[in-house]
C-alpha cells in the first residue's frame, strides 16, 4: 500500500529504532548492575514483596510467574542481547516480522522490571522508553515501507514529552515564567554534571535566555512536528539543540538521549545527505508499498492510540496537570514533564560510619562516597547520564525531607545493609571507607551544599562549599 508510505524517511526510522536500541543497552545494564542490591531478595524494596500485594492486572510481569534474582538479572542479559541486536540492525535487515518480534520482547521484557521496580523505577524516561519500543515495533523492517501513521505516533510522543514538559514548567514555578530559574537549577538538579559549575556561572542574562528557549521549543515549536516540511525538521533540529545543550548541563539519565532519538523521526533523509550522503550507507533499499497486513496493524494502533489519548490531552488541558503519569498499566500513551518546580537550596545527606566499639560524637567517622552525589566538596561533578544511578537519585530526594528512615523506607534499609557490611549493597558506592569490612555504628548528617565561587575554586580547588544542617539520625548500631 504504497499511499501509506512516507517517502524519504528511512534513514530517519533506522536512526530511531537503532536509538531506542541503544538506550535500552543503558536500561538493561543497569538492571545488571543495580537490581539485586536495590530490589533482589537481599535488597533495599525486594521486588518478591512487592509481587506479593499486587496482581498481574494492575502490573503486568513475567515476574508474577517466577520470580528470583538470578531469573531476573538472566532476563536483564536476554533483553541487553536483543537491545544489541537492534543497535546493530540485525532484526531489521530480517525483516518486519523479526523486527516487531524483537522490539515487542524488548517492551515486555522492560516493562517487567518498571512494573514491579516500585519507586526506583517511577521515572517518567521509563515510561518514554517503553512507549518508544513500543511504536519502534511498527515502523517495520528493511522488507517494508516506512508507515506513515506509525511515523506520525511517534511524533505524537515527542509532543507529549516536550510540551508536556513545557506546560508543568509555565504552570508551575514562577520562575519559569520570570525566566530566572536557572539562577539556581544548575546548582540544585538531583546530580550535576561534570560541567554544571560552568554552566551555574554563567551571566544572569544568559540564563534568561536558556529559560525562554526552553519555553519557545517546548511550548510553540512541537505543533510544528505535525507539519510539511521544512517546518517539522525546524522543530526536530530545535530539540536537538535544546536537548544536547541538557546533556552537557546535568545528568537526566537517558532522558534527553530518547528525546533526541525521538526528533531523529522529523528529519527527512535528504537533510542528513540521502542515499548518496555520508550516512547513505544505513539506508536499505526498501519497497515503495507497506505490506498489506502490516498496514492493517499499523492502521489498529493508529485508532487504539487515538482512543487512548483521551487520557493525556485532558491532562495536559487541565490546570492540575500531572507531572508524569501512565493511564495504563501497560505504559502507553502516557502524560511527562519535569521540574515544574525548582529548589533554591541544595542540601544532602552524608553518611558516615565507624568501628569504634563505643561509638559517640567523638569516634573516628568516615564518610561514605555515593558514585555521582556530592559529598567530599574537593571532588569534581561526574558525568554519568545517560546512565542512570538510580540510589544516588534518590538520595537527592530524601534530603529534602526532615524524617528520611520514617518518609522513605529504604533508607532505613539502606542503613541496616551497610551495618551488615551487605557486599551487594557496597557496590553501589563508589567509596567504602572501611574496605568491605562492617561498621559498628552509622549516622546520617544533613549539609547544605553550594557551587564554589569563582574565587573560592581558584583559592580552594573545591567545587563545593557546603555548611552543617543538622543530625539526620543519629547513631545507629548494630
Amino acid at each position: 500500500m504504497s499511499g501509506l508510505s512516507a517517502d524519504g524517511y528511512v534513514l530517519a526510522r533506522e536512526f530511531f529504532q537503532r536509538g531506542v536500541g541503544l538506550v535500552f543497552v543503558l536500561a538493561f545494564v543497569a538492571v545488571v548492575h543495580q537490581w539485586r542490591p536495590l530490589l533482589g531478595d537481599g535488597g533495599l524494596t525486594p521486588a518478591r514483596r512487592f509481587l506479593a500485594r499486587v496482581s498481574w492486572r494492575s502490573a503486568p510481569s513475567l515476574f508474577h510467574w517466577r520470580y528470583s534474582d538470578r531469573f531476573a538479572v538472566a532476563l536483564a542479559w536476554v533483553g541487553l542481547a536483543l537491545a544489541v541486536a537492534v543497535v546493530l540492525g540485525f532484526p531489521q535487515r530480517a525483516g518486519t516480522l523479526a523486527t516487531m518480534g524483537t522490539f515487542l520482547l524488548l517492551w515486555g521484557l522492560y516493562l517487567s522490571y518498571v512494573n514491579v521496580g516500585q519507586i526506583w523505577y517511577a521515572f517518567g524516561w521509563e515510561s518514554i522508553l517503553l512507549e518508544a519500543g513500543f511504536l519502534a515495533a511498527f515502523l517495520g523492517g528493511h522488507d517494508s515501507a516506512v508507515p506513515w501513521l506509525a511515523l506520525l505516533l511517534v511524533r505524537w510522543l515527542l509532543f507529549r514529552v516536550e510540551f508536556g514538559a513545557g506546560l508543568i514548567k509555565w504552570r508551575g514555578d514562577p520562575c519559569w515564567r520570570a525566566l530566572t530559574c536557572l539562577d539556581h537549577h544548575h546548582e540544585t538538579q538531583p546530580i550535576p554534571s561534570v560541567f554544571s559549575w560552568w554552566f551555574h556561572h554563567l551571566p544572569g542574562r544568559l540564563h534568561k535566555v536558556e529559560v525562554a528557549a526552553n519555553h519557545v521549543t517546548q511550548l510553540v515549536l512541537p505543533f510544528l512536528l505535525f507539519l510539511p516540511q521544512p517546518l517539522a525538521g525546524v522543530a526536530a533540529v530545535a530539540v536537538l539543540v535544546t536537548q544536547g545543550w541538557l546533556v552537557f548541563s546535568g545528568n537526566f539519565a537517558w532522558l534527553n538521549l530518547v528525546t533526541m532519538v525521538l526528533a531523529l523521526t522529523a528529519l527527512p533523509d535528504a537533510w542528513v545527505g540521502g542515499a548518496d550522503g555520508p550516512l547513505g550507507g544505513l539506508a536499505p533499499a526498501v519497497p515503495a508499498a507497506v505490506p498489506a497486513w502490516f498496514a492493517v496493524a499499523v492502521g489498529a494502533l493508529f485508532a487504539a492510540q487515538v482512543a487512548m489519548s483521551w487520557w493525556p490531552v485532558q491532562n495536559l488541558l487541565s490546570r492540575r496537570q500531572r507531572m508524569n503519569a501512565s493511564f495504563n498499566p501497560l505504559h502507553l500513551v502516557g502524560t511527562y514533564g519535569a521540574f515544574g518546580s525548582i529548589t533554591r537550596d541544595r542540601f544532602e545527606i552524608v553518611l558516615e560510619g565507624t568501628r569504634d566499639p563505643r561509638p559517640d560524637q567523638d569516634s573516628d567517622w568516615r564518610a561514605y562516597e555515593f558514585r555521582a552525589k556530592p559529598t567530599d566538596p574537593a571532588r569534581r561533578p561526574r558525568q554519568i547520564a545517560p546512565y542512570h544511578l538510580r540510589l544516588d537519585w534518590l538520595l537527592w530526594f530524601a534530603a529534602m525531607t526532615p524524617s528520611p528512615t520514617h518518609q522513605h523506607p529504604w533508607f532505613a534499609a539502606l542503613l541496616r545493609q551497610l551495618l551488615a557490611g551487605e557486599p551487594a549493597v557496597r557496590r553501589l558506592l563508589r567509596h567504602d571507607p572501611f574496605d568491605g569490612e562492617a561498621p559498628t555504628a552509622l549516622r546520617a548528617r544533613r549539609y547544605r551544599y553550594r557551587f564554589t565561587t569563582r574565587d573560592e575554586r581558584r583559592a580552594t580547588g573545591d567545587w563545593w562549599h557546603r555548611t552543617p544542617a543538622g543530625e539526620y539520625t543519629g547513631i545507629v548500631v548494630r
